[in-house]
């Protein structure tokens, strides 16, 4: 089975329809502020109507039920990813405004963060992982900061998508060490943040895809 792909952070139609042509099949829309990639929920909905065959994935921190009940009649993604801190029971809460799926991302550094992902086993869909932020940052994800992905590797108490410091040079030996059958790229494919490069969303996809 070839290596899923997800491309995060879209914010143009260039973009959107680059990564559609190149064969992604997730397009994440990060709906928070303090984001450089931030759209509004009018926005990704806009953008994801031309996804084409991927699939729409709401990227939300630590949401309200106010904001995920604009989500959900604004948007309706297929999926829904909460990259904050939030509990296994707010996972199954937000399970009803997605479409098909919640994802849980975990910051990873060691394998006890590995070991405490298991407790969303029956909660989310799958599990995201993903480097841990600098000390001090003002948003979880997105800094391009890569870790040991051996860690992951034989995770099975739900399926997982691996994420951070993963570029069209880094991803084919990170899916090799990990094991990962889902990745996720933001950073590793713009020329400045919140600028994807079209090239490497190619390069990218090819890469992951083999």
């Amino acid at each position: 089975m070839a290596t899923r792909v997800k491309i995060c952070g879209m914010s143009d139609e260039t973009s959107v329809r680059a990564a559609v042509a190149a064969g992604a099949d997730y397009l994440g829309f990060i709906i928070f502020e303090k984001s450089p990639r931030a759209v509004s929920v009018e926005r990704a909905a806009e953008l994801a109507a031309l996804k084409g065959p991927a699939k729409s994935v709401a990227v939300l921190v630590d949401p309200d039920d106010a904001l995920l009940g604009e989500v959900l009649r604004g948007f309706r993604p297929d999926i829904i990813q909460l990259h904050g801190g939030e509990s296994p029971e707010r996972c199954l809460d937000a399970r009803n405004y997605a479409a098909e799926a919640v994802w849980k991302a975990v910051p990873v550094a060691s394998s006890e963060d590995v070991a405490r992902a298991r407790r969303y086993a029956g909660f989310a869909d799958a599990i995201l992982f993903d480097a841990k932020p600098p000390r001090g940052a003002d948003r979880p994800g997105g800094w391009g900061e890569g870790y040991d992905y051996g860690l992951v590797k034989g995770f099975d108490a739900l399926p997982f998508i691996l994420a951070g410091g993963l570029n069209p040079d880094t991803v084919a030996d990170a899916i090799a060490a990990s094991g990962a059958r889902v990745v996720d790229t933001v950073s590793g494919v713009e020329s400045a943040p919140g600028v994807k490069d079209i090239a490497k969303i190619g390069a990218f996809v090819k890469a992951a895809k083999g």
